[in-house]
């Protein structure tokens, strides 16, 4: 019986990985974009901000503001996120009326604009530490996100006034060349959860969102990758053995995945998209490659004998079950399976980006991690008693998983590879499985009916490689429909069901887009995408390529930050939008002002995006 319901398991898995492949078979092609116009500064240029030292209680602020640009008066808030001292009500200068389009009547300040602020820390306290927040606009033109810096003063031993020594530094947005007119991200609202949360709420509700990602495609290659694992232990995993195996995966997982977070929040550097180098993803594929081989019987994947014989002593050293090499392949998972940026994580960083506690926001992105990994752990107990001991069943069992092990390959591959290439891979991956499930072979008159179901499901993959083949000598782009190049050319030239992002660069670009949009009345969408990303390929395919959504963008402008190279430029450019990584959506009104309440961090469906569309249209 346990055979059995083993072979449903990996019959399931080998759908799962052919079904997405032969998914869809209709999709058209192109459409056109737009952009240019003035150059902007920066907003630290724009708006130069000084302030002096803490002194009995007052600390003096300052800021130089360029000709042509302006602050408004009621955009000017400071506070005390880690409660480090009371902050009066600040006491500004009255400014200059303006009739705003977008905020009514309003005050700002051209030129300069100096304050006093009254700072009482709160007892015990030895630093002090402030966040002050400003936002202004370009004349005529585009207005910049709010603006935060961070100042950090110590107290003085009396627990009164703060010794000198208060530093700057720049925690909120650069120069995007957008605002925030209302409300709070998702991101926004988790990293609030974590500055105003205990320690324990914060990590039950971060393992919840770490359960929910678990079931996002940047999770699923997970699971052949410990079940390959688990098949390497050569019918030895049992239960217990199973979850230890997978509880080390899963700790080596989290763990990595708090210090890559950690890393990106305190120092800017996403380091999963460090990892996305094509040698790495190719080194990465090869070395699935060499598993599949091995599970296959073409050699014997195993350490030196020497150093074999002493970890043998120790019973942890199997073909597929060294503690210490599962615990490499969890940290690798965590940094090269899933690089992409989910609302969880940016909420994390974003509140470790603003001079948040280390020890909080790491402890978040690793319950967030151990969130993620519990299916797994599921797996490795289950498939530890399913699995067969030994003998020829368990061969046939390693084959299987060398099938998937190739898929996993392929999909690495799927992300440095042109795209017609990856479709021939997957073909040559689906026939080569259809073959090996006996399509082409007749059926003995008393077949069983396992017999009869493994050749119908070889039949089908052989089928669906068929159609990939075809994709891919049409010139195909997207291994989810393979046929597309054919429905374009029968819908005429006005078939348009991909639409087409004007790619932007720097904040200069993004800048200078974001102005002709809003001289032309036109709001914006500004996608965050990478080629590594497979999130972002899966907004594109399911969420910007569906004809409801195509509709409503038929009426913005599409901008595109392309972070595949992730240089220098690419960094500034996400620090200054406050992002972390693809993939992201944010969302600008006719103004040229980012709805930050809009703002989308990772993949969301159609209807929600459409919704989101629908608000930032609506009169």
């Amino acid at each position: 019986m346990a055979r059995r319901n083993f072979l449903i398991i990996l019959l399931a898995g080998t759908l799962a990985l052919a079904g997405p492949v032969c998914a869809g078979l209709v999709a058209q092609l192109e459409q056109l974009g737009s952009g240019g116009a003035r150059e902007f500064l920066p907003p630290d240029r724009a708006f130069e901000f000084a302030h002096e030292d803490l002194a009995n209680g007052q600390l003096p602020l300052r800021w130089t503001i360029v000709k042509g640009y302006y602050l408004y008066r009621d955009k000017f808030s400071v506070v005390s996120p880690d409660g480090s001292a009371t902050i009066a009500p600040l006491d500004l200068p009255p400014g200059e009326d303006k009739d705003d389009e977008e905020f009514g009547r309003v005050q700002i300040y051209r030129q300069s604009v100096q304050t006093t602020v009254a700072v009482q820390p709160a007892p015990n306290r030895t630093e002090v530490t402030l966040r002050v927040t400003y936002q202004g606009c370009a004349e005529d033109a585009i207005c910049y996100p709010p603006i935060a810096k961070t100042l950090k003063f110590a107290v003085a031993a009396s627990g009164g006034a703060a010794a000198s020594g208060g530093a700057a530094a720049s925690g909120g947005a650069a120069a995007s060349g957008g605002a925030a007119a209302s409300g709070a991200s998702e991101a926004d609202r988790l990293g609030t959860l974590l500055a105003n949360q205990g320690v324990f709420t914060v990590a039950l509700s971060f393992f919840g969102f770490g359960l929910l990602l678990s079931l996002t495609p940047c999770v699923f290659p997970m699971i052949p990758i410990l079940s390959g694992i688990l098949v390497g232990e050569q019918g030895r995993s049992g239960t217990s053995r199973g979850l230890l195996l997978s509880g080390v995966y899963v700790l080596a997982m989290a763990t990595t995945y708090a210090v890559v977070g950690l890393a990106a929040g305190l120092f800017g550097r996403n380091l999963q998209a460090a990892f996305q180098h094509p040698a790495v993803l190719a080194g990465f594929s090869a070395l699935f490659v060499a598993l599949a081989l091995s599970m296959f019987g073409f050699f014997p994947l195993q350490l030196p004998a020497g150093l074999r014989a002493r970890l043998d002593a120790r019973n942890r050293a199997t073909q597929g079950g060294s503690l210490a090499g599962v615990a490499i392949m969890g940290s690798l998972s965590a940094v090269i399976v899933g690089p992409c940026v989910a609302p969880p994580l940016a909420g994390a960083l974003l509140y470790l980006g603003h001079q948040g506690s280390p020890l909080v926001g790491g402890l978040a992105l690793f319950a967030m991690g151990l969130g993620m990994g519990l299916p797994l752990l599921l797996v490795g107990a289950s498939a530890g008693h399913l699995l067969p001991r030994a003998g020829a069943w368990l061969e046939r069992v390693q084959q299987v998983f060398g099938v998937i092990s190739l898929g996993v390959a392929v999909w690495f591959l799927e992300r440095i590879l042109p795209a017609p290439v990856v479709l021939l891979l997957w073909a040559l991956l689906l026939i080569g499985a259809g073959v090996f499930l006996g399509a082409l072979e007749p059926l003995r008159e008393l077949a069983s009916a396992w017999a009869r179901l493994c050749k119908t499901l070889g039949v089908a993959l052989l089928g669906c490689g068929g159609l990939l083949l075809v994709g891919a000598g049409a010139g195909a782009e997207d291994v989810f429909r393979p046929l597309a190049p054919f429905a374009a050319r029968s819908s005429g030239p006005a078939a348009q069901l991909k639409p087409v992002f004007t790619r932007v660069k720097s904040t200069a670009d993004l800048a200078s887009a974001l102005a002709s949009a809003a001289a032309a009345g036109r709001p914006t969408v500004l996608d965050t995408y990478a080629d590594w990303c497979v999130e972002c390929k899966r907004l594109e395919r399911d969420t910007f390529e569906n004809p409801a959504v195509l509709a409503q963008l038929a009426t913005v402008s599409l901008l595109r930050v392309d972070v595949t190279a992730n240089d220098e430029a690419d960094r500034a450019l996400l620090a200054g939008l406050e992002l972390f990584g693809p993939p992201a959506v944010l969302l600008y009104d006719s103004h040229g002002r980012e709805r930050r309440d809009l703002r989308v961090i990772g993949y969301t469906n159609a209807a929600d995006f459409g919704a989101r569309l629908r608000t930032l249209l609506a009169p």
